[in-house]
């Protein structure tokens, strides 16, 4: 859950930085017009977008988690953070060179391809960031290390 929610959260400081808050409320209801068409003008869009986005930023790095983080255990570190990038480079180029142009094409309009590519790349970072802190090697060291100042 927190990977997801990182990465999720990760992706709206980013756009905030970028459009401001008025501009992430739009990007917001785009989402909720992509995901309910008609849905983008309701009142409560915005909120209802970035539910949306949430929920598949949870499902998102739990697919990720599943299929791909175990098989990067042998991997380094900063390895493991590249393969994360790259994925969701992957699901970048999937997002907004196929599915979004069909679903809803103002939604590819809002914002540059390097400003939203980098969105999904911090995503990645911020998803390894959690899933590397949490990996079981990592927990098993932290309680040891803890056992062992006491």
């Amino acid at each position: 859950f927190a990977a997801g929610m990182a990465g999720g959260l990760a992706e709206v400081a980013w756009v905030t930085l970028y459009r401001g808050t008025g501009g992430a409320a739009e990007v917001a209801r785009q989402v909720t017009e992509t995901v309910i068409p008609g849905g983008g003008g309701a009142s409560n869009a915005g909120i209802t977008g970035l539910s949306i986005h949430l929920v598949l930023s949870w499902l998102l790095a739990l697919a990720y988690w599943r299929l791909v983080q175990p098989r990067l255990a042998s991997l380094p570190k900063g390895t493991r953070f590249v393969v994360a990038a790259a994925v969701l480079a992957i699901i970048w180029t999937v997002n907004f060179q196929v599915l979004l142009p069909l679903l809803n094409p103002a939604f590819t309009l809002l914002m540059p391809a390097g400003v939203t590519l980098a969105s999904k790349i911090l995503f990645g970072l911020a998803m390894a960031g959690v899933l590397e802190a949490a990996s079981p090697a990592r927990t098993a060291s932290i309680v040891s290390n803890h056992r062992h100042t006491r």
